[in-house]
């Protein structure tokens, strides 16, 4: 997928390149049912927010000052775990979001596992606050 005669848009499936170019999910929410943070060793950064309604996903929106691919993999997480119960989120492996996008170049499959390792510790930070709920009293934010 890289070279001389290399095409962008041709080189890539329809679902890696609405996951790559999409915004819809570019925000930063200031009191998340769930937050989590990793940086990768290519330095790049995702912050993911959870929003629930009940026991699922209402809303998954992130940040990220990634490549285009950590872009793509943070839309898919998204994709794949909106509406979906709490639990089910847990089961998102980077392998299933390598597989969604269909062309994720391999050289960047630590952006799947950056964006879906952002998404247990937003899960993770989710159960605690549902565990132990007067813990809010004390946090800042």
């Amino acid at each position: 997928m890289t070279g001389e005669n290399s095409d962008f848009w041709e080189d890539h499936s329809l679902n890696y390149l609405e996951m790559a170019l999409r915004s819809d999910h570019h925000e930063e929410i200031l009191s998340p049912d769930g937050y989590g943070k990793k940086t990768g060793d290519c330095r790049d950064t995702i912050e993911m927010f959870l929003m629930l309604d009940g026991d699922r996903i209402k809303h998954l929106a992130f940040t990220t000052d990634g490549c285009l691919n950590t872009n793509a993999c943070g839309n898919t997480v998204a994709q794949l775990v909106e509406g979906q119960p709490v639990e089910k989120a847990w089961e998102v492996t980077p392998e299933q979001v390598a597989a969604y996008l269909e062309t994720l170049p391999a050289d960047h499959f630590h952006c799947a596992e950056l964006a879906v390792g952002a998404l247990y510790l937003a899960l993770a930070d989710c159960r605690d606050k549902l565990q132990t709920p007067w813990k809010q009293i004390y946090r800042k934010g």
